[in-house]
């Protein structure tokens, strides 16, 4: 019989250390520290044979899988078409922000189709989830559920029952294994929980959907080799105080990375967003000094947003620098280019950034239409109601060029605006941009061309 031994490991980070701790060296966590116990299998040693396996070519005779739609379009979007059979996905976000409200909608459509869907809860009950299915009013979709946490039990009824389409676990941090000795949420039963299930679901030709919980850095709890064992992974971003959600892959081996959905919370679930930028800018003013609009891509899909900022004199010499949706740390780095290249004197007053709708902006393209609400809210001038930025910022002050221009100015043009304020010698092929009917484009070169357009002499370095 082999003899059991143990070792420590970091509930939060999924790190391994010899003895226990207090603090985990690698994440910096406290108290994360467990101990847990390892049997060693049979036939695992170093005399156990192995069988071959079978290669085979790369092209194939057989038709790829056809993707299953959930009939929810902003979630097919961002799946790259909707569901790949024997694929795994984990979708993580802030407890309360819609989850489980998005896959139990998804869930009833494809059950409505004709689909056979498992829905497992190891957070709610029975009587639970019905209660949120009437709420939503898909309490009559036919529609499996099942309120369980034992995996062997689990598995045992999906390989029974043979002909699944999808299997949702909600979440996988509450499925616990037998084989393993430690409590549900911890690493090894993450781990190895999420392992019989994608193997399951691979040997099943089924989808599988792991919700998983986020820790209070935002990233999914448990072990980072999570991520890299299933097929995509989906953030659920927003604000529970704010109607807008916003559903993001930053994995997806069937589709594009960085793809978003964008839904509206209700008293019904959420209902999709058709056209987000028109509903982004919904309650825009656009005679307000500090405000600009940034035609962003997120995705393959154009989004414009309201940038707003706000600059208020700090007569301490310890100016605060706060931004909401967009990078923190090149906050700072725009305002010093500002500062030094384009004579605007921001190093006594608080600033505060925000991207309106609950939107996280990453790309750098932002660079010209933060730099505009900031020369505008210093300068007291607003920005022209009907003018859209993009455009990367240089250390030197220079206006570089950004990907999908034709993109942006189509959808500028589409929501009425009639300006465009982009890099100079924005070009593809060696041709230059064609703007759109009715579109006026303003190329720049350099910040201090932006900033002349705003300048006060007595906002200005003399």
């Amino acid at each position: 019989m082999s003899k059991s031994t143990s070792r420590f490991v970091c509930q939060n980070c999924g790190t391994v250390s010899p003895k226990w701790a207090g603090r985990c060296e690698a994440c910096g966590e406290w108290n994360s520290i467990a101990e847990e116990a390892i049997t060693p299998r049979a036939g695992t040693g170093k005399g156990a044979a192995g069988k071959r396996i079978e290669f085979v070519d790369l092209a194939g005779s057989a038709e790829p899988p056809a993707r299953c739609p959930t009939g929810i379009a902003e979630l097919d979007r961002v799946l790259g078409g909707g569901l790949v059979p024997a694929s795994a996905i984990l979708v993580g976000g802030d407890p309360g922000i819609g989850k489980s409200t998005l896959l139990l909608q998804a869930a009833a459509n494809l059950a409505r189709a004709g689909r056979r869907v498992f829905y497992v809860s190891g957070e709610e009950s029975i009587e639970q989830t019905r209660l949120r299915a009437r709420r939503l009013g898909v309490h009559d979709a036919p529609l499996e559920l099942a309120a369980a946490i034992n995996l062997r039990d689990i598995t045992a009824s999906l390989q029974s029952a043979g002909d699944a389409a999808l299997v949702v676990i909600d979440s996988i941090q509450t499925m616990w294994l037998d084989s393993i000795d430690s409590a549900p949420g911890t690493v090894a039963q993450v781990r190895a929980s999420s392992f019989e299930l994608i193997q399951l679901a691979k040997t099943g030709r089924f989808a599988v959907v792991l919700v998983g919980h986020v820790t209070k850095d935002g990233a999914i709890a448990g072990p980072r080799v999570l991520e890299h064992m299933v097929d995509a992974v989906l953030y659920f971003e927003g604000d529970r105080g704010h109607q807008f959600r916003i559903l993001r892959a930053v994995k997806n081996r069937f589709g594009a990375t960085d793809e978003i959905g964008v839904f509206e919370m209700t008293d019904r679930g959420l209902a999709e967003v058709a056209n987000p930028s028109a509903l982004f800018l919904a309650e825009r003013r656009g005679n307000v000094a500090g405000s600009a609009v940034f035609a962003g891509i997120e995705g393959t899909r154009p989004v414009l947003v309201e940038v707003q900022a706000l600059l208020s004199p700090n007569p301490t010499g310890t100016p605060r620098r706060s931004t909401i949706g967009w990078d923190g740390g090149r906050l700072p780095m725009l305002l010093a280019v500002l500062e030094a290249r384009g004579g605007l004197r921001l190093n006594a007053t608080d600033v505060y950034l925000n991207i309106a709708g609950g939107l996280r902006i990453s790309e750098p393209a932002a660079d010209l239409a933060v730099a505009a609400a900031l020369v505008s809210a210093a300068t007291e001038q607003p920005t022209s109601a009907g003018m859209v930025y993009f455009g990367e910022l240089g250390l030197s002050g220079e206006i570089r060029q950004v990907a999908q221009a034709e993109a942006r100015l189509k959808e500028a043009a589409k929501l009425g605006f009639e300006q465009a304020t982009l890099p100079r010698r924005v070009a593809r092929g060696g041709r230059p941009v064609a703007p759109p009917e009715g579109l006026l484009l303003t190329e720049i070169g350099h910040i201090s061309d932006l900033v002349g357009r705003f300048a006060k002499d007595s906002v200005l370095a003399t």
